[in-house]
């Protein structure tokens, strides 16, 4: 028998005729003092993120996409990255390809390794999901899968961010409980609530250090 098997073996054995301890965790330690009425969710969101820098706008989930070019284009960017294959890549696409001239969309299907130099330095703009919002912090949660990596909403200068609406739960707990994450957790999730910003050097206010300089939200309004 192996020095491993012996280790198991006197673990398993020191567990005979013991007992689980209960669960006493107390759930409204972290969700009493953070609950709010569900028309109060948005607009508490709204305040803590724009007092970060944050720009939020509400648009219907029909309009969102030419919200998207107003922006582009007020700021006079190039292009704009998208993943192709979710559901709002594919909106995105379909109202580009309507007709007028757009930014150019560059869509993220290829590994980085193949287009390292124009990802780092070339890419001007991004549009991603999220899987939520929390209304206590005035964050966005944002799940990045093979679709949509992490990449996305770390290297352009712009990053543009979809809510919708019904999914601004109250607090980190909440939203954790309803979504089931204790059932499959990402390997990477983010908690995102305003453009990247640092005063290391110098105690100076400086956005786009370690990420994008502007976050736009777009609040996707429904029932």
């Amino acid at each position: 028998m192996s020095a491993r098997s012996n280790i198991l073996g006197r673990l398993r054995a020191s567990l005979a005729d013991t007992r689980p301890r209960p669960d006493d965790f107390d759930e409204t330690l972290v969700t009493g003092p953070w609950q709010y009425p569900p028309q109060e969710r948005i607009k508490r969101l709204r305040s803590l993120m724009e007092a970060v820098q944050t720009e939020l706008h509400l648009v219907t989930s029909e309009s969102w996409p030419a919200k998207v070019e107003a922006l582009l284009e007020a700021r006079g960017l190039a292009n704009l990255l998208y993943a192709p294959g979710t559901d709002h890549g594919r909106q995105l696409a379909a109202h580009w390809q309507a007709g007028g001239a757009k930014p150019e969309l560059l869509a993220y299907n290829r590994p980085v390794e193949a287009w390292k130099e124009d990802l780092f330095w070339k890419v001007e703009a991004s549009l991603t999901g999220t899987v939520g919002g929390i209304a206590a912090t005035g964050s966005l949660v944002l799940w990045p899968d093979r679709h949509e990596p992490r990449l996305m909403s770390l290297l352009p200068p712009l990053h543009i961010a979809l809510l919708k609406a019904s999914e601004v739960e109250d607090n980190l707990y909440t939203i954790m409980q309803r979504q089931g994450w204790s059932a499959a957790m990402p390997t990477n999730l983010l908690l995102v609530s305003g453009p990247s910003k640092t005063a290391d050097i110098e105690q100076v206010l400086a956005y786009g250090a370690h990420g994008p300089k502007e976050l736009v939200v777009l609040i996707l309004e429904d029932a």
